[in-house]
């Protein structure tokens, strides 16, 4: 598949509710945003159909990829012409206590091209924060996943994924990935103190881009993420960031191959990887 060299990106930051309805008319909106401003690749957080407040509610709504939740978001894409990340959906699991949180991708004609279960699952104590169990109800992916696409490879990952820099390392160097994706929804706690170090590093080790969609704000009483949507250059710079403070919009950023390559040529770690 030929690939542009320029295009435009989104990250998208929101604030999803246990709520479908009030969730998917908030993407509707942004997706429209998006379009309006020639983003060609919106890509939305970890949780961005469904958050749930109590413990079960996401095994509760959790669905096939051929199911209507997700009908609804391939028609979003078909009918405006964009391709969507979805970054951490609830995917029915091989039992009725377990779902998959799984990345999907979609074309502009709505069609799912590609699909990742998050591999690292959000086992931790947060200090100062609320104690999360996500093996509890949720199964762990075994597949590393790089997607051809228009816009470059793309490498799909999800939130806890990003502590673990050796999967990014496979993703660039084994899979030849040049935009990583890293739809989130990190706790306040963790996210003002790692979030951002945490991407750039990711995106200066690997010399790829990142793209970092966002939850932000609370969303029941007992839950609250940490905001700060991004776009990384290969060269660890932030082009483009929505504030905590704002709880909804669009990171846009335009993504250029050319500057990509340029920083592999001119410090060519691939060469010197063993």
């Amino acid at each position: 598949m030929a690939t542009s060299r320029t295009f435009k990106v989104g990250a998208v930051q929101m604030t999803s509710i246990n709520d479908l309805h009030a969730n998917f008319t908030t993407c509707s909106s942004l997706v429209k945003e998006a379009v309006a401003a020639g983003v060609n690749l919106l890509c939305f957080p970890e949780n961005f159909s469904f958050m749930g407040a109590k413990l079960g509610e996401s095994l509760e709504i959790a669905e096939m990829l051929d199911g209507p939740i997700m009908q609804q978001y391939r028609s979003l894409a078909r009918d405006h012409h964009i391709w969507l990340s979805l970054g951490g959906f609830q995917e029915k699991g091989p039992d009725d206590k377990h779902l998959c949180n799984t990345h999907v991708l979609l074309d502009e004609a709505g069609n799912i091209i590609s699909t990742y279960r998050k591999i690292h699952l959000f086992d931790v104590d947060v200090p100062g924060g609320m104690v999360y169990k996500e093996s509890d109800f949720t199964t762990p992916g075994d597949n590393i996943v790089v997607v051809e696409s228009p816009f470059g490879r793309l490498g799909l990952t999800v939130c806890y994924d990003l502590r673990f820099p050796e999967l990014y390392q496979e993703l660039r160097f084994q899979h030849l990935a040049q935009v990583l994706l890293v739809p989130s929804a990190f706790t306040r706690v963790t996210g003002e103190a790692h979030w951002e170090i945490l991407l750039r590093a990711r995106a200066i080790e690997t010399q790829c881009y990142v793209i970092a969609p966002t939850q932000a704000g609370w969303h029941d009483t007992k839950r609250e993420s940490f905001g700060d949507a991004l776009v990384i250059d290969p060269w660890g710079t932030v082009i483009a960031r929505l504030p905590d403070r704002l709880s909804t919009g669009i990171a846009i950023a335009e993504i250029d191959l050319s500057m990509l390559d340029s920083v592999r040529m001119k410090m060519p770690i691939s060469e010197h990887s063993s």
